[in-house]
């Protein structure tokens, strides 16, 4: 019996040509794939044909999607300049070339086609410009020259700006665009946007930047897709550089991009898509959550790898987004888990209104940064507050800029420094103090009133010559006659009603009452004004046309910015007149000055995807605040099921503490409305949820006390005979009065035990929204078809019965 020995295998080696041995390949090292846990391996290593990586919250995709472009390189699948890798952010596409080199031990060269989709199709676009009638020195327009060449197309075509804004105009065809639409192919059932006109301006729009060899940000995709589509040959060939795509977030494409995608797969299908369907949250923006959830019907045969193990939050969170995200049924599902120990409970707390919320929020806060909550001390830097509006920021920074809590504002200004609340205080500051010359520049042409830079320069000249501040050198100006068409006459509007402003405000005292309508003697000599600071400034800006300005305005930015100036007139209700109010403004952001050190976050939700943080406070959990009413309106069960991915994304961004709140009561237009919890909140498991209850009376706040006897369990609750989870945690919130109550009877912060004496189908009155029929009834909140108004939800006691409405 004969053995093959070492010699054998030398001699046999000796004979092979030395050329085939210097080909041989070796097998190679894989240390990367040691690190991975086995659904990433097996995600990885499924290189052939289509693999969708389903990957929950914190469960690792970027590392595994990376592990996979060096395993393609590692393993000689491809070279570097044959994997098309996308992303949607320059920063995810830095963060993957870094790992890779790490994951290598040496820098990558050759990738030259991993990038955002954008970044990709300038080039492709620039290669082959000429075939969509471009050339290849094009210039991509910014969103101020997009604005600017669409009013020109407005005007020649004697469109109304004002009534049909530009800006509308360029929402319209940018959703036309994220949608793979040419002029030729917008549907019939598209042909009345923007007054029946859009599809012919939009046609006018694309021959202009023709002509002017240009692009906007959306043509990038649109051209590379058009030629794609038309040009076989050129797909063909790209088709062939491309062996393997990887995409990341694939949950964010919209239909363009989806499109891209498929032409450039269809030949070898070796395309990895990364995502997860329960964190598609950008809707409002173009993205489909529909391309993820039929992946497997686009690509047959696809291989579905679900990372479930997370490595970022404790098992009570995970159960807390788990059971929320389950209400949803447009999704693939799947189950998070993790190795962690359970840890703290999600955390549940009703509060009288947003600034008790705020004021809790930031007691608890500087509870945990000293450790006296039962756990370890933790860093501002570890918190985050996120909010679904941003309007819902000002309570707290109001709060924490009271109290010296540093913090930073994450994705925009503070509230305080946005763009509508500097010109709405501009009007504020001009109302109290008529010489305060900064004020009067700002506001002077906002909105505009045909006030150009010669005009403004006019107004200054004439100030200057007679000594007198800029509003008082207007009204000189306009004696003189030194101004002449109709902007003198919006001019001499301007300051009479700066004057008219001024005299109200002047008229102010500190605790002063308002009568119906009445100047009322204050004293011997001076009366009181007409009408109160809040209500005036609400006038100032409608007045104005300010208000109407940014109604008008139909960019995605106008609706957050017209709740922005309704939590501005909120503001001015804790203080007693104007004055007190900007003098409160100014104090405290002058005492405010940009800090090193730790610091409290504070975004959006939307901003706060891809982010972690081992505490998260998620406050203004009430229906119709959160779930968006908005959204539900305009979406119905899509946006209901978006904005529940959303609170899905809310809950998993927290990796130890994760605090949910809500208020029962919002003051609006000076009437206290009480607010019921978002429904999302008895979607939360209850062996997974603390319900928490200040001690005493509402508006005391949890700080003030502080110990583990405050948390009630739900077990608490349902000894008392509630069954539902929704009835035990209403159970554990108390209805007290709170200290600081006024005269003036509040609801308690929940009655949903009410029963309303009203009936569906009864005719009503109410003071605000005029005659209306009601439609549906819920304790004592009365939901009415109003003739005028539309359908809203009101408490009870502000309308008035049939009996007593003059039909």
């Amino acid at each position: 019996m004969s053995s093959y020995s070492e010699d054998d295998a030398f001699e046999a080696a000796a004979s092979v040509p030395l050329s085939q041995r210097a080909m041989a390949r070796v097998q190679p090292a894989t240390p990367y794939l040691d690190d991975l846990n086995p659904a990433q391996r097996e995600a990885v290593e499924a290189l052939d044909g289509p693999v969708l990586m389903l990957a929950g919250a914190g469960t690792g995709k970027t590392k595994a999607l990376t592990a996979r472009m060096v395993h393609l390189l590692t393993t000689q699948r491809a070279r570097p300049n044959e994997i098309l890798s996308v992303t949607f952010t320059n920063k995810a596409a830095r963060e993957m070339k870094n790992r890779m080199a790490r994951m290598l031990g040496e820098g990558v060269e050759g990738m030259a086609w991993l990038g955002t989709f954008h970044a990709i199709c300038v080039k492709l676009l620039r290669r082959h410009a000429e075939l969509v009638g471009l050339k290849s020195n094009f210039t991509i327009l910014d969103s101020d020259d997009q604005i600017r060449l669409m009013k020109q197309l407005l005007a020649a075509s004697n469109i109304d700006d004002k009534r049909w804004p530009a800006r509308m105009l360029a929402g319209v065809i940018d959703s036309w665009k994220n949608r793979a639409w040419t002029p030729s192919k917008v549907p019939a059932s598209e042909a009345s946007a923007f007054n029946n006109r859009g599809t012919e301006l939009y046609d006018q729009y694309q021959r202009r930047l023709l002509e002017l060899n240009a692009v906007d940000f959306g043509d990038l995709l649109l051209h590379v897709v058009t030629i794609f589509q038309t040009h076989d040959d050129v797909l063909a060939q790209y088709q062939r550089w491309f062996k393997y795509i990887l995409v990341d977030e694939y949950q964010d494409t919209n239909v363009a991009q989806y499109l891209w995608l498929r032409l450039l797969a269809g030949a070898h299908k070796n395309i990895c898509c990364v995502g997860d369907d329960d964190q598609s949250i950008y809707g409002w923006r173009g993205a489909e959550v529909g391309n993820i959830l039929r992946f497997e019907k686009d690509f047959p045969g696809a291989k579905v790898v679900r990372l479930e193990q997370n490595y970022r939050s404790t098992p009570h969170i995970l159960a807390a987004a788990s059971s929320v995200i389950a209400g949803n049924e447009s999704r693939l599902g799947k189950d998070l888990w993790t190795e962690a120990t359970d840890g703290e409970k999600v955390r549940l707390i009703g509060h009288w209104d947003g600034d008790e919320e705020a004021r809790w929020v930031g007691d608890d806060i500087e509870a945990m940064q000293r450790g006296t909550r039962g756990m370890p001390p933790f860093s501002l830097d570890d918190m985050a507050i996120l909010v679904r509006a941003s309007h819902q920021m000002r309570a707290f920074e109001d709060r924490f800029l009271t109290i010296g809590l540093p913090y930073r504002v994450i994705g925009g200004p503070r509230f305080y420094e946005r763009l509508e609340i500097r010109d709405a205080m501009a009007y504020f500051r001009l109302a109290v103090s008529p010489a305060d010359d900064l004020a009067f520049e700002r506001v002077v042409n906002t909105p505009k009133r045909g006030l150009g830079d010669k005009a403004q320069q006019k107004i200054q000249m004439t100030a200057r010559e007679n000594g007198v501040s800029l509003l008082d050198g207007a009204r000189i100006l306009l004696q003189d006659k030194g101004l002449g068409g109709k902007a003198a006459g919006l001019l001499a509007r301007f300051v009479e009603q700066m004057d008219r402003w001024h005299e109200i405000a002047r008229l102010h005292t500190p605790g002063s009452l308002v009568e119906d309508g009445e100047a009322v003697v204050l004293d011997e000599d001076r009366p009181r004004a007409s009408i109160g600071h809040v209500e005036l400034a609400e006038v100032m800006l409608d007045e104005s046309g300010y208000t109407a300005m940014w109604q008008n305005d139909k960019t995605p930015e106008a609706p957050g910015r017209l709740e922005n100036l309704k939590e501005l007139i909120k503001a001015l209700e804790s203080f007693e007149n104007l004055q007190s109010f900007l003098e409160h403004v100014s104090l405290i952001m002058d005492n405010e000055t940009e800090q090193e050190g730790e610091k409290v976050s504070i975004m959006t939700l939307h901003g706060a995807k891809g982010l972690e943080f081992p505490v998260v406070f998620l406050p203004g959990w009430e229906d119709g605040l959160f779930p968006s009413q908005r959204s539900m309106d305009e979406s119905g069960q899509k946006g209901l099921e978006e904005e529940r991915r959303l609170a899905y994304v809310g809950i998993t961004r927290a990796e130890k503490v994760c605090t949910i709140s809500f208020a029962g009561n919002r003051r609006v237009f000076g009437q206290w409305q009480s607010a019921l919890p978002s429904r999302f909140i008895d979607e939360l498991p209850d062996a997974s949820v603390d319900v928490l209850t200040p001690p005493g009376l509402y508006g005391g706040g949890f700080g003030a006390a502080g110990s583990p006897a405050n948390t009630i369990d739900a077990k608490v609750a349902a000894a008392d005979g509630y069954n539902s989870p929704g009835w035990k945690r209403l159970q554990a919130r108390a209805n007290h009065r709170p200290v600081s109550q006024p005269r003036e009877t509040r609801s308690p912060i929940l009655d949903l035990g009410a029963i309303s004496s009203h009936t569906v189908g009864e005719r009503v009155f109410h003071q605000k929204f005029g005659y209306g029929e009601i439609v549906a009834i819920e304790g004592d909140k009365l939901e009415i078809a109003f003739d005028k108004a539309g359908t809203k939800k009101v408490v009870a006691k502000f309308v008035t019965g049939s009996e007593d409405v003059p039909f």
